[in-house]
């Protein structure tokens, strides 16, 4: 395969050349594109230095797959050209995920989606991801009815330049300085900000609203209701998320945990005893997101409450983007 990385020294993108030489992809040739300032950057792909390209319209003549991870106004201008030039989009901005007409893939989830006459397929939003990761096999025990998400999103959410002003606003409150925050609309040391992204006419974000509607189209269930807090908190990697689901009829804990536990792509470190629960530092650098603290909720029917962290970087977006791209590859063959 000849793959092609838009976005290749950002945070996703850095990650998904990382996880192509770790898994082995059997590449052909490998092409890296970023933004006018980057270019002409070496990059070590195995034993090679790669050189950033400039991104242009006629970029994409020799690539099988492209990986897109430079926001939504990059994949806008280029992904229909891309596709015009035979090849397989794999995007992981917000700017198609939504069109009914391109598959929204959790590859553990409904890799059926994909198809060989589709060359755009769109990366979830990576809270939806790592929330589904352990809905998913709950769904698939029993009917669910609503689910009350509070996310805890690590600042490498924001990407390279939110972990920069995380370090750099620590240091400064540590020595009692000022220091003007430019990503976050507060100041994100030793501080939380319950919001991430705009406001919607409902007074909910955008961030909060893409875990009902992505969900749904992952899961191809309208009737599902999934509503969200999202909440920025100053941790540098991993995504931690508090469930509360409620089901259709009575669920028995020893089942939840078995399905959890069976489900590939999900551990479950749950132990009262070692004081076994998993953090954001358990599942940072690994492919699995960890689900823990799960228990039946006594104030409402039906209903458990548990806890899952991801690394958002790896499994939230470039793990996904490379795991679709494995799906495509053996479907092309």
């Amino acid at each position: 395969m000849r793959i092609g990385i838009v976005g290749a020294t950002g945070a996703v993108g850095q990650e998904i050349i990382t996880l192509l030489s770790e898994r082995n992809f059997n590449l052909e040739s490998i092409r890296l594109f970023a933004s006018p300032k980057s270019v002409g950057k070496k990059i070590k792909y195995l034993k090679e230095n790669l050189i950033v390209e400039k991104i242009k319209q006629n970029s994409f003549k020799d690539l099988d797959i492209l990986f897109f991870s430079a926001g939504s106004s990059i994949s806008k201008k280029y992904a229909k050209i891309a596709q015009k030039n035979g090849c397989y989009v794999i995007d992981n901005s917000s700017a198609f995920r939504l069109n009914k007409n391109v598959p929204l893939v959790v590859p553990e989830i409904n890799s059926e989606t994909l198809k060989t006459n589709t060359r755009l397929i769109s990366n979830p939003n990576c809270t939806t991801i790592i929330s589904l990761m352990a809905i998913k096999p709950l769904m698939d025990l029993c009917e669910i009815k609503r689910v009350v998400a509070t996310s805890f999103q690590s600042v490498s959410g924001a990407g390279n330049t939110g972990i920069d002003e995380l370090i750099k606003d620590t240091k400064a409150a540590i020595h009692k300085k000022k220091f003007k925050n430019k990503v976050f609309d507060r100041n994100i040391s030793f501080n939380v900000i319950p919001k991430i992204g705009d406001f919607e006419s409902n007074l909910f974000t955008q961030e909060e609203m893409k875990l009902q509607n992505e969900s749904r189209k992952i899961l191809s269930n309208k009737r599902i209701n999934l509503t969200a807090t999202t909440v920025r908190v100053p941790v540098i990697r991993s995504h931690s998320i508090s469930l509360n689901i409620e089901f259709t009829r009575k669920v028995n804990l020893k089942n939840i945990i078995n399905a959890l536990k069976e489900f590939k792509g999900i551990k479950v470190q749950d132990d009262l005893d070692p004081n076994l629960y998993p953090t954001p530092h358990d599942s940072s650098n690994i492919d699995d997101c960890i689900a823990g603290r799960i228990r039946i909720d006594y104030s409402q029917k039906n209903t458990i409450s548990l806890w899952v962290v991801g690394d958002q970087i790896r499994k939230g977006a470039a793990l996904n983007a490379v795991q679709i791209a494995e799906a495509l590859r053996d479907k092309i063959r």
